[in-house]
């Protein structure tokens, strides 16, 4: 379902309580946590036509007697646009400007050249995308957050759903969610109900409609939100929904191929029992051969459909994936339904392809595939691809499909996996109408939307938005025509200005140029629904089109980035050094869509390093300067580089070698092949390797690969995947970390890939802290003297005085390879050799451990 979400969360922790200042409320106990307070909590909404403009606004006071934090969460629907977000400080507001993304980037290095800590924060879960902010707030003082998305609701299963992620983590004095909706049609239906709602809160919802107008309105006091009588812990945690549906009136066959690899027994087992008696079916399997179970189309009659099952649960193909034979095997049988008339002459037929896998037998490049696809449907036939987890080549299913008039869904790979394949068929498996298209007189109308649909289906709507030539032209006249069932559907209708006038009276319920907006809300998300499939001048046409429109129509989109800084003027020094990980994206700005924040920064960035051969860099802030050193030893063994017993945090690394071990040398290359990062308080355990990236919380796993571009968060863990690229890791409220990944020709003689590792907010772990890089947490100081020529004429010799030590070092250059994983950026530092000795603590063999956990 497509849904409008608008949760709001605040990452605060440590929860206090305090005493409300003002005497009638003395008795009155409300949360701090953090030194911070949440005094007031809102969300708007406004939907007008089923365009949706929600405004979340979220008010904070500083407690303590110092800076503090706050942090700002939303979760938003993906196919939301956010257009606005500011924040208010001691009354002063700081407004967000939005930008084509090469503009924000800049002056998001431009912040960082500054010495500000710039946040770039992202994440995605489902159906969501999350927005996160922070500031420092001095003591005593108030923050407002302010954010403001739009969206078009889109009908699905005969109703419009408004879902609100409910999650305040603390008891808020005045948390309200207001929603008000406007439909010229007339509402019908509405309806509100939680997850967390008890019979006692269940009152508290007030839902009123009449005609044309709806409201919900949810405003709990401080003792209904509570979990018991005398309890700090808040209720409100879980999902509001607000459905509702508007009057209309309305002036079946089905053929399905499913064309199916091993991982989808289940699945297909869930569409067996939804398909109806007067359908037609077929399955083919395309492992390393294609199979089909019938030689062509059968109806669903029970016996078919038990036979079905039995064929389902039996299947079991490994291996390899023919899905170019399998998906043409499909268009092959569906052509001979129809030239044959096996089925109705007006029925709806779609291709239903499941995958987990990638290409791999008879036709594997994804372009020629789509080429055949393409030229093979002629458009006849919808085709939608469904891939399971994260092994799949999911910008190629989505390519196709929207080539063939279809889509792609990523089935993801929880226990609920067939139950999303079930809501998917629910969608796609009930075609009122064919081939519908709304036709207007081209001299009056430009502008126009997409206006020609392969198939409409029941409880679905069709919106199609355009702009008049003559904006004094008061009648609208459009042929609407399609292929039902049995009969061809073919009408005309007209539309007064006037009378459309007349239903928008109601102005408190309508949010100005809202037409316009859904318009270019409309036009740019078809747009890049076309471009996701384009290549060359058609691509950059597409590009131009959608940047100058969300530039105009100030929406955050692929193309553009939003842009909040606070003037460096402002007294903000205290507690935010080492906020590098809320630059996430110095490393990859190729997101779905980027919010960028810039703050003052006066703190030293510390920053430790492994990566390459593998070499170790250790930022000395007070010295402006850095030390180096190389580990040098067998490939299979794991060194232990971060070991903390007291948040329970350890990184673990394994080394491997060169292709094959190099005669010519004493010593054979080495690299991290894999790094395991665990919290052993939290039962939580990371495996990374150059081809995937496994999770395992207690007993359960989740997989991705270096394919994907995923942000996980779930208790104690934030992980995000910037495809190819790098991985961000935070674990508790432990240090962060960035695992670089090193690609090289696969077909090199020597090397293959490897990662490196960059830890970032060090400071969070303990003073016990150890391990070939943990030890260096620790504040370390250095003196170099006698600087004279060395062997290499470009890196001259020193002694350093360290630990007591007097140390022969050269000068020299380390890579870091954050912002570009192929060339690196020389870093300068002092090279300590035989493997760090003096430097480190014991030698480097006592840091080789068992196993990566």
């Amino acid at each position: 379902t497509i849904t409008s979400f608008l949760p709001l969360l605040l990452l605060l922790q440590e929860a206090d309580l305090v005493t409300a200042s003002s005497p009638k409320e003395a008795h009155l106990l409300l949360p701090v946590v953090n030194g911070i307070e949440i005094y007031s909590m809102k969300i708007d909404s406004k939907v007008t036509s089923r365009f949706a403009r929600n405004v979340i606004t979220s008010r904070a006071v500083n407690r303590g007697n110092m800076h503090k934090e706050v942090f700002f969460d939303v979760e938003l629907p993906k196919t939301a646009f956010i257009t606005n977000f500011s924040m208010t400080i001691d009354g002063v507001t700081y407004p967000g400007n939005i930008k084509e993304k090469e503009a924000a980037k800049q002056e998001y290095e431009k912040a960082v050249s500054k010495g500000q800590t710039a946040g770039l924060v992202k994440a995605s879960g489902r159906k969501t995308e999350k927005f996160t902010v922070s500031v420092n707030i001095a003591a005593a003082s108030k923050v407002t957050f302010e954010l403001t998305y739009e969206e078009l609701l889109k009908r699905q299963f005969g109703k419009y759903e408004m879902f609100i992620k409910v999650k305040p983590k603390q008891l808020v004095k005045d948390f309200e969610i207001d929603v008000s909706i406007f439909e010229p049609q007339g509402i019908t239906e509405l309806e509100a109900e939680g997850t967390f709602i008890t019979n006692d809160l269940q009152n508290v919802i007030k839902k009123t409609f009449s005609d044309k107008k709806g409201h919900i309105s949810f405003k709990p006091t401080l003792d209904q939100q509570r979990t018991c009588a005398n309890c700090s812990q808040s209720l409100l945690d879980g999902d509001f929904t607000v459905k509702y549906d508007v009057k209309r009136t309305t002036p079946d066959n089905l053929q399905v191929n499913l064309t199916a690899d091993s991982s989808t027994r289940e699945a297909l087992l869930k569409i067996l029992d939804d398909i109806r008696d007067d359908d037609f079916l077929n399955f083919i399997l395309f492992g390393s051969d294609v199979h089909t179970w019938k030689e062509k189309l059968i109806r669903a009659t029970p016996e078919n459909l038990d036979e079905a099952r039995k064929f389902v649960r039996g299947i079991d193909t490994e291996g390899m994936t023919n899905l170019y034979g399998g998906i043409m095997k499909g268009i092959e049988m569906l052509n001979a339904a129809h030239e044959e008339n096996v089925v109705p002459k007006r029925s709806a037929s779609i291709i239903i392809m499941l995958t987990d896998g990638q290409p791999n037998v008879g036709i594997s490049d994804t372009q020629d595939i789509r080429a055949h696809v393409k030229k093979a449907t002629e458009g006849k036939y919808p085709l939608y691809n469904l891939g399971f987890g994260y092994g799949v080549d999911y910008g190629f299913l989505e390519k196709m499909a929207l080539e063939n008039k279809g889509l792609a869904r990523r089935i993801y790979p929880d226990s609920d996996s067939a139950l999303q394949l079930q809501g998917f068929y629910d969608e796609v498996s009930n075609p009122m109408l064919m081939d519908v298209e709304l036709h207007y007189p081209e001299n009056e109308i430009s502008g126009l939307t997409k206006n020609s649909f392969k198939h409409f289906y029941d409880g679905s709507e069709i919106v199609v938005a355009g702009r008049f030539v003559d904006i004094n032209q008061n009648r609208l006249t459009v042929d609407v025509k399609g292929e039902g069932a049995n009969d061809a559907l073919s009408f005309t209708t007209q539309q007064d200005a006037e009378q459309t006038a007349k239903a928008f009276q109601e102005q408190e319920y309508i949010f100005g140029d809202y037409i316009e907006r859904l318009w270019a809300y409309l036009t740019i998300e078809q747009l890049l629904e076309k471009r996701t499939a384009a290549t060359g001048e058609e691509k950059e046409n597409l590009t131009a089109e959608v940047l100058d429109l969300s530039l105009k129509y100030k929406f955050v989109t692929p193309l553009t980035s939003m842009v909040v800084t606070k003037p460096e003027d402002y007294d903000n020094q205290a507690g935010i050094a080492d906020k590098m990980t809320e630059g996430i994206d110095i490393f990859s700005f190729a997101l779905s869509k980027n919010y960028l924040l810039s703050a003052p920064q006066s703190h030293s960035i510390i920053m430790y390093i492994f990566d390459g051969d593998p070499h170790f860099i250790i930022s000395v802030p007070q010295k402006e300067d850095a030390i180096c050193f190389n580990i040098n030893e067998k490939p299979g063994d794991v060194l232990s580089l971060i070991n903390d017993p007291v948040t329970g945090i350890t990184v673990n690394g394994e080394l491997i070698g060169d292709k094959r071990a190099n005669s010519d040398t004493k010593t054979q290359n080495t690299y991290f092949g894999k790094l395991g990062i665990a919290n052993k308080h939290l039962n939580l355990k990371v495996t990374v390797t150059s081809e995937k990236i496994t999770i395992q919380n207690g007993n359960e796993k989740t997989a991705f690969t270096w394919l994907d571009s995923v942000t996980l968060q779930q208790e104690g863990l934030t992980l995000i995947i910037n495809r190819e690229k790098n991985l961000v890791l935070s674990m508790g409220g432990g240090a962060s970390f960035v695992i670089v990944l090193h690609q090289v020709w696969k077909k090199h003689p020597l090397q293959q890939d490897f990662l490196g590792l960059y830890t970032l907010k060090s400071h969070k772990l303990s003073e016990q802290t150890h391990g070939l890089l943990g030890q260096f947490f620790h504040p370390i100081d250095f003196t170099i003297l006698e600087i004279h020529p060395g062997s290499d004429p470009k890196k001259p010799d020193a002694t350093m005085i360290i630990k007591n030590k007097e140390l022969t070092v050269t000068r020299g250059w380390q890579k870091d390879y954050r912002k570009d994983p192929k060339h690196g950026v020389d870093i300068p530092c002092w090279f300590v050799h035989n493997n760090g000795a003096g430097l480190i603590d014991g030698v480097h063999t006592d840091y080789i451990v068992s196993s990566l956990f």
